[in-house]
């Protein structure tokens, strides 16, 4: 197994933005989990979350991630489901196709980070089949402050996996903390549906721990 078994237990960084977005401009869902869960919508917005994430070393897997994912009501509970991910680990992007039916692709990262400010430089770009380099996005963020303590955090992704609808647990804690973050998202990239658009709010998840999965 090029991966290891779920549970994965995950350290690390993560920043988050929230966004709202016309539900109409939303990717599709594939048909068997369309079907299943519904976006959550405000006045025809649906709740978006996108992420960037950096996987350290001391949790079972470390590598880095760029995630866009949908709030939906999915039976009578709130889930996240993914429609857009990245990676730069083909174990990560192997494993969560596979143990939990996650659409990851893998891109390259670039990360950098200025720890006097508390600011991070993030891009991903995908490298298509004949060798072209598309940007998928980029940002400046904003992180320096955080509250005191640590919080715990508990959220159920839900997925489509071998043509069934499956539902995995996510639980953890993390500090967090206020952040800025200015995105820079090509038009006609990916996420397409977030071009031109701003975040309404951003926050830092520092050093989390997570337990993605069940044992």
């Amino acid at each position: 197994m090029r991966y290891p078994p779920e549970p994965w237990r995950l350290r690390g960084q993560m920043y988050v933005s929230l966004w709202w977005v016309p539900r109409a401009r939303l990717p599709t869902l594939p048909p068997g989990l369309a079907r299943a869960v519904h976006p959550v919508t405000v006045a025809a917005r649906a709740l978006v979350g996108t992420a960037w994430v950096e996987y350290e070393p001391g949790g079972d897997m470390h590598y880095r991630e760029l995630l866009s994912a949908v709030l939906v009501r999915h039976r009578a509970g709130l889930r996240v489901c993914i429609v857009d991910i990245w990676v730069d680990s083909p174990a990560s992007r192997d494993g969560g196709r596979e143990l939990w039916g996650i659409p990851k692709d893998l891109a390259t990262f670039t990360l950098e980070r200025d720890e006097n400010r508390g600011a991070l430089a993030a891009r991903a770009e995908a490298t298509g089949d004949r060798g072209a380099t598309t940007v998928i996005a980029q940002a400046s963020i904003g992180a320096r402050r955080r509250a005191p303590g640590r919080w715990p955090v508990g959220f159920s992704i839900v997925q489509l996996l071998d043509d069934q609808v499956k539902t995995t647990p996510v639980r953890g804690r993390a500090a967090f903390g206020p952040a800025s973050a200015t995105w820079q998202v090509p038009p006609t990239g990916p996420l397409t549906y977030l071009a031109g658009r701003r975040p309404w709010l951003s926050m830092a998840m520092h050093d989390f721990r997570l337990t993605f999965g069940r044992a």
